[in-house]
C-alpha cells in the first residue's frame, strides 16, 4: 500500500513539474505581449522586449532587451535600454488580482538624456505616465492588456537599478556629448499596502526615480558640460536645460 502511495506521489509530482514548465513556457510570451501592449499606452512612446523567459516553478523571470523609445521630436533612437532584468515573483500570485514581485534587478541600463530650452525626452515620458496614472479612467484603459483583459495590480518588495549609464546630449554645447554614471537606484515596498499599484502608477514611480537620479547627475556635471563654451549664453542654455528637467 505504501509503495502504491509513493508511486502515486511521484507521478503527481512529475505531473506538477511538467505543468509548471509548460505554463512557464507559454507565460513568457504572454508577459512580453503585455509589456509591449500596456507600456506604450502609459508612456506614449514605443516599448519593445526581445524575450521574457519565465519559470513558474522557481518564480524567476528574465526580461531581455527592453527598449523604451523617445517621444516625437527627439533625435536619439531611444530613451532607455535594458539588456537584462531579473525578476523574482511569488508563483502563487501570478494568476491573482495582485502579483507579488519579491525583487527586480536591472543591470547596466543605458539612459539617454536629450534636452534643451524646450524640455527633454525623459521629462516628457514621465509627464505622459503621470497624466495617465492620475486619471483613473485613463489608467484603467491603459492597464488593459491583450484581449481587453485588465492587468492585475502589482507589489514590488525590492527594485534595484545598478550600473546605469546616462548619455547626455544638451543643446548649446555645439554637438558635444558625454556619458555619466548613476549611483544605484533602490526602491522598496512599492504597492505593499492595500491592493498594490496598477501598471501606470508603478511605471510612473520607477520612471520618476530614474529621472531624479539623472537630473542630479547632470546638474552635478554642469561645470564639466560647460567647458569650452565661451559665451555666457551657452552656460545659461545648459542651466535652463537642466532646470526644465525639474519642470521649472
Amino acid at each position: 500500500m505504501k509503495k502504491i502511495l509513493l508511486i502515486i506521489a511521484i507521478v503527481l509530482l512529475a505531473f506538477i513539474i511538467v505543468i509548471g514548465i509548460a505554463v512557464g513556457f507559454y507565460l513568457g510570451p504572454i508577459v512580453k505581449l503585455g509589456i509591449e501592449s500596456i507600456g506604450p499606452k502609459i508612456t506614449k512612446v514605443p516599448v519593445t522586449v526581445a524575450a521574457v523567459d519565465m519559470s513558474l516553478l522557481t518564480g524567476s523571470a528574465e526580461i531581455k532587451n527592453l527598449v523604451v523609445g523617445n517621444p516625437q521630436g527627439y533625435k536619439t533612437p531611444r530613451a532607455i535600454s535594458v539588456g537584462t532584468a531579473s525578476v523574482s515573483v511569488d508563483p502563487f500570485s501570478v494568476l491573482s488580482k495582485k502579483i507579488i514581485v519579491h525583487s527586480v534587478k536591472v543591470e547596466s541600463p543605458e539612459i539617454t538624456f536629450e534636452g534643451g530650452l524646450g524640455g527633454n525626452n525623459l521629462n516628457k515620458i514621465v509627464s505622459n505616465a503621470a497624466a495617465v496614472s492620475q486619471n483613473p479612467s485613463a489608467s484603467a484603459k491603459a492597464s488593459t492588456g491583450p484581449g481587453n483583459k485588465p492587468a492585475p495590480n502589482i507589489e514590488v518588495d525590492d527594485f534595484l537599478i545598478t550600473g546605469a549609464k546616462v548619455h547626455v546630449s544638451i543643446k548649446g554645447l555645439g554637438g558635444r556629448e558625454m556619458t555619466l554614471s548613476l549611483p544605484d537606484i533602490h526602491l522598496t515596498d512599492l504597492g505593499k499596502q492595500g491592493n498594490g499599484l496598477d501598471p501606470a502608477e508603478l511605471t510612473r514611480t520607477v520612471l520618476e526615480a530614474i529621472t531624479t537620479s539623472t537630473v542630479q547627475a547632470v546638474s552635478g556635471s554642469i561645470a564639466s558640460l560647460s567647458k569650452g563654451v565661451r559665451r555666457i549664453e551657452g552656460i545659461n542654455t545648459i542651466t535652463n536645460a537642466v532646470g526644465s528637467f525639474f519642470g521649472k
